[in-house]
C-alpha cells in the first residue's frame, strides 16, 4: 500500500472509531445520576449488509402501493442473517410493515413512507390496546416476539391517521371543519365520523375506544373504529427507534409493549392537536428503556407510562421499570410525562431530567382511578422547565376517568369530581408513593400543583424540592400523606398560595409567596401532624385553620 494510501485509509479508520466511542460516550452519559440501579440496555447490532426496497420492485412515486416489496425486503434480508432494509427518497405508499428479527428498517434522507387509507389493508388482530385485551386493526409498522429490530434514519412515517380519527369540532378553526365536512363522513352533535362502520363501533364501546362486543363477525362490521397504534413492537427485545419523522398516526403513535432493552431517541413525534388518542409515545409493561433527545407535539399525552388496565393489567403482572427519560422537549400535549391512567401492573424505578415542557396542557402528570389497582413508586424527576401550561404544572388525579385536562365541549367539571366516601382498600386500589421532583420551573402557568389521593389510599411520600413556580393558582394538597414542600416559590397568584386538605405528614420548608392579602397557608378538613417553618411567616395571620381542626394539628418549628 502506498504511503498516502495508507495514511488515508488510518484516517477513516481512527474516523470511524472516534465516532463509535463519541456514540459509547454518549450513550454512558444517559446513565448519569440516576437514582437506582439501572442495568445496561442491551443495545442492537446488525451485519453490514444493505439491501434497497428499489431491488424488490418498489417505486416511490406516493401512487403505487409497495406491501409486497416491503415484505420481500425484509424476509430476504432476514433470510441471510439480517442487516439494512433500505428505503431511498422519494413516496413510498405502502400496506402495514411486519418487521422480523435482525432487520434495520433505514430510511433514508428525504425518505416519506406513508400508509394506505384503503382499511382492507389492516386486518384484525389479537392484541392490546388502553391496557385491554382486544382485537384491532392490525398496525401500520408491526413486530411481535421478534429480537435485534431498529427504524433508524432520517425519513419521514406517516399513519395517515386523518383517515382513521373522530373529531371534535371544538379543537378545530371554523374553516377546518367546514373542509372536513365536505369531505364525506358523518356529523353527530359536535363529533365528526369518518364512516359509518367507526360510528357503529362508537355506540358499540363503553370504555371509550374498546368495543364491548367480543365477536369477531360483529366487530368485523365496526372495522373502521379499531383503528390502530402506528407503530406496535410487542413481546420484544433490544429495540432502537432513532433519528425518523413519526407523525399522522391513527391512535397512539409508538407503543412498546411487553419489551426489554428498549431506546427511543433522537425522534420528531408529530400529531395535529385535534387528534382523538393521538399519544406520542406509550411505553407500556417494558423493562429497561431509555427515551432521550426527543421532540414531541402531540393531540394527547406525550411520554406515557403505562402497565395495563384493570384486571386484564394485573393479570398481566408485568410492570414498567427501569425507565430513563431526559432531554425531551414537548410542545402541545394533554401531559408532557405522564404515568397512568392505565398501570395496573405497576410502575417503578422511572428517572427523569433535563425536560422542557412548552404549553402542554399538563407538565408532570399523574392519574388513576379506583378499580385500576397497581403500585406507581420509585420515581424521580429533576431539572424541568415549564412555561405557560394551561391547567396544572404538576398534577396528581385518583379519581380520573378519560377527559382532556381542558374541558371540553362534551364534558363537564363533575365528570371527574372526587368522591370522598372511603372505600374498602382491595387489589383494585391504586397505590402512588415514593416520588421525588427537584429543580423544578414554571412561568406564566395556570396552577402551580395539584396532588390529589384518595380518602382510603393516600398519595403517600412525595417530595417537591427547590421548585420556582410562577402560576395564578398555588399549590394544593388533598389527601396526601408524607408529603414534602422544601424550598418551594409560588409566585404570580392572587389565591392562597397553599392549601392543605384532609392530609397527614405534612413538612413545608422554606416556602415562599408574595403577599396578596390572602393567607399564605391554608389547611383544612381532617388534616393533622403538619409541620411548618416558623421563619417562613412574618405573622401568625398567615396561616389560616379551619373550624375543628384541633390546635396539636399544625405545628411551628
Amino acid at each position: 500500500m502506498k504511503p498516502l494510501k495508507f495514511v488515508c485509509f488510518l484516517t477513516l479508520l481512527f474516523l470511524v472509531i472516534r465516532k463509535d466511542l463519541l456514540a459509547q460516550e454518549s450513550i454512558q452519559s444517559i446513565y448519569e445520576g440516576v437514582e437506582f440501579e439501572m442495568p445496561k440496555v442491551k443495545e442492537t447490532s446488525f451485519p453490514e449488509l444493505k439491501k434497497s426496497i428499489v431491488e424488490f420492485g418498489a417505486v416511490g412515486d406516493g401512487l403505487t402501493k409497495n406491501s409486497e416489496a416491503f415484505k420481500a425486503a425484509i424476509e430476504e434480508v432476514a433470510r441471510l442473517g439480517g442487516g439494512k432494509v433500505m428505503v431511498p427518497r422519494g413516496i413510498w405508499l405502502t400496506g402495514p410493515i411486519t418487521l422480523l428479527s435482525n432487520i434495520n428498517l433505514h430510511l433514508e434522507d428525504g425518505a416519506l413512507i406513508i400508509f394506505s387509507k384503503d382499511k382492507d389493508d389492516y386486518p384484525l388482530v389479537e392484541t392490546s390496546f388502553e391496557g385491554l385485551n382486544t382485537i384491532r386493526c392490525i398496525s401500520p409498522i408491526n413486530a411481535y416476539r421478534v429480537e435485534n429490530i431498529a427504524i433508524t434514519g432520517k425519513g419521514t412515517i406517516d399513519g395517515s391517521g386523518d383517515a382513521w380519527r373522530s373529531v371534535k369540532k371544538g379543537k378545530m378553526t371554523e374553516s377546518q371543519w367546514n373542509n372536513l365536512m365536505k369531505s364525506g363522513g358523518i356529523v353527530e352533535g359536535a363529533n365528526w365520523f369518518p364512516s359509518q362502520s367507526f360510528l357503529d363501533g362508537y355506540n358499540a364501546s363503553s370504555s371509550f375506544n374498546v368495543p364491548d362486543i367480543t365477536d369477531r363477525k360483529e366487530l368485523e362490521k365496526m372495522k373502521d373504529f379499531l383503528r390502530p397504534v402506528m407503530i406496535s413492537i410487542r413481546e420484544s427485545k433490544r429495540v432502537l427507534l432513532d433519528g425518523p419523522t413519526f407523525q399522522n398516526s391513527p391512535a397512539w403513535n409508538i407503543h412498546p409493549l411487553m419489551s426489554e432493552d428498549v431506546i427511543i431517541r433522537n425522534l420528531n413525534v408529530r400529531n395535529p392537536w385535534y387528534s382523538q388518542n393521538g399519544d406520542g409515545l406509550d411505553l407500556e409493561s417494558c423493562k429497561n428503556a431509555l427515551i432521550y433527545n426527543n421532540t414531541f407535539d402531540v393531540g394527547d399525552d406525550a411520554i406515557c407510562i403505562k402497565s395495563g388496565k384493570d384486571k386484564d393489567g394485573r393479570d398481566r403482572a408485568i410492570p414498567t421499570e427501569n425507565v430513563i427519560i431526559k432531554n425531551n422537549i414537548v410542545y402541545h400535549g394533554h401531559g408532557g410525562v405522564t404515568v397512568g391512567s392505565e398501570m395496573s401492573s405497576g410502575v417503578k424505578n422511572i428517572h427523569v431530567s433535563n425536560c422542557t415542557f412548552i404549553g402542554t396542557d399538563i407538565g408532570l402528570r399523574f392519574k388513576s382511578t379506583r378499580g385500576r389497582g397497581g403500585v406507581v413508586e420509585n420515581i424521580w424527576i429533576s431539572n424541568v422547565d415549564m412555561i405557560g401550561i394551561p391547567t396544572e404544572a404538576i398534577g396528581f388525579n385518583m379519581f380520573y376517568t378519560g377527559n382532556s385536562p381542558i374541558i371540553e365541549e362534551d364534558q363537564s367539571e363533575e365528570d371527574e369530581a372526587r368522591e370522598e366516601k372511603m372505600m374498602p382498600v382491595t387489589e383494585e386500589t391504586p397505590v402512588f408513593r415514593n416520588i421525588s421532583m427537584k429543580n423544578i420551573q414554571v412561568t406564566n402557568s395556570e396552577t402551580a400543583a395539584f396532588f390529589m389521593g384518595l380518602p382510603e389510599m393516600k398519595l403517600e411520600n412525595v417530595r417537591l424540592e427547590n421548585a420556582v413556580l410562577e402560576a395564578k393558582k398555588g399549590i394544593t394538597a388533598i389527601d396526601a400523606a408524607g408529603l414534602e414542600l422544601i424550598n418551594v416559590r409560588v409566585l404570580g397568584t392572587d389565591e392562597v398560595p397553599l392549601t392543605i386538605y384532609n392530609s397527614q405528614g405534612v413538612t413545608v420548608s422554606g416556602f415562599e409567596f408574595e403577599k396578596n392579602g390572602k393567607p399564605a397557608v391554608r389547611i383544612l378538613g381532617n388534616s393533622d401532624q403538619i409541620e411548618l417553618d416558623r421563619s417562613d411567616f412574618s405573622s401568625p395571620d398567615q396561616i389560616s385553620k379551619g373550624n375543628g381542626l384541633p390546635a396539636s394539628a399544625v405545628k411551628l418549628k
